[in-house]
């Protein structure tokens, strides 16, 4: 796996990664060092602002039409899921900070748990089909790009689940910990939109999980994808929401 050195992720760099890094799960992009910022930079389609205008746009119309279905989330038996919000990500993570660490801080102050996922592999045996297809770019365990980004609003005695696919529920003790907290509803943000968010919030849909699914508290390596992915999740599988639609919920309860 690429490591990267850098110490200032790119502005540019926003949701897309470099050519010599696959675009997935598992790019490396440690807060800020030099090679991948380069490449972050060349892979970069659009400035900053003019990504930003085209995602105000298409999120009052591209998923707008699927989003037939809105509820609030229940503070009362709702809770907050982190996924991976990991150093590997952070050139495609930083932007969306503002609006996780709000979504953060409303779930504390309606007593919404709050739980962290990292993703990282300890050795061949839980590679699992992520190997192949990934050209064996994993985030392995102990290394920097493992661990969870600084400025993510994380207090001490938040938990935290390892993870080593898509999903949040496979081989880990979540599905339990979840029924024994009394939660009927999952909230879903962090990266990458279309992969390990959206398979978690598939499969907490099938467990029989009320599940909401974060707009601007999301990111993946492209507009399209993480488009394509809103658009699932409302045609089937959850109600959207962000920090603002949160806000207004949870003032109300």
């Amino acid at each position: 796996m690429p490591l990267s050195q850098n110490t200032k992720a790119p502005e540019n760099a926003i949701n897309h990664r470099s050519t010599s890094t696959r675009q997935h799960e598992t790019t490396a992009a440690l807060p800020p060092t030099q090679s991948s910022a380069e490449s972050a930079t060349t892979m970069c389609q659009f400035s900053l602002p003019e990504y930003l205008r085209r995602f105000a746009f298409t999120r009052m119309s591209s998923y707008k039409k699927f989003e037939t279905r809105k509820r609030n989330p229940d503070p009362n038996t709702a809770v907050l899921l982190v996924i991976d919000m990991e150093n590997y990500f952070y050139s495609m993570a930083r932007p969306i900070l503002p609006s996780l660490n709000a979504t953060i801080d409303l779930c504390r102050r309606a007593s919404v748990p709050v739980i962290f996922t990292r993703h990282c592999h300890k050795s061949p045996a839980d590679y699992g089909m992520l190997y192949e297809w990934w050209d064996g770019d994993l985030i392995m365990d102990g290394t920097p790009e493992s661990q969870l980004i600084p400025e993510l609003d994380r207090k001490g005695d938040d938990s935290v689940l390892e993870k080593n696919t898509y999903s949040a529920f496979r081989g880990t003790n979540l599905e339990e910990k979840l029924v024994n907290m009394g939660v009927k509803e999952v909230i879903v943000t962090g990266v990458m939109t279309n992969l390990c968010c959206e398979t978690t919030a598939r499969d907490a849909f099938v467990r029989g999980f009320r599940v909401f699914f974060s707009t601007d508290a999301t990111a993946t390596s492209s507009l399209e994808l993480h488009e394509a992915s809103l658009k699932n999740m409302a045609y089937g599988f959850a109600y959207l929401v962000d920090s603002e639609r949160l806000r207004e919920a949870f003032s109300k309860s």
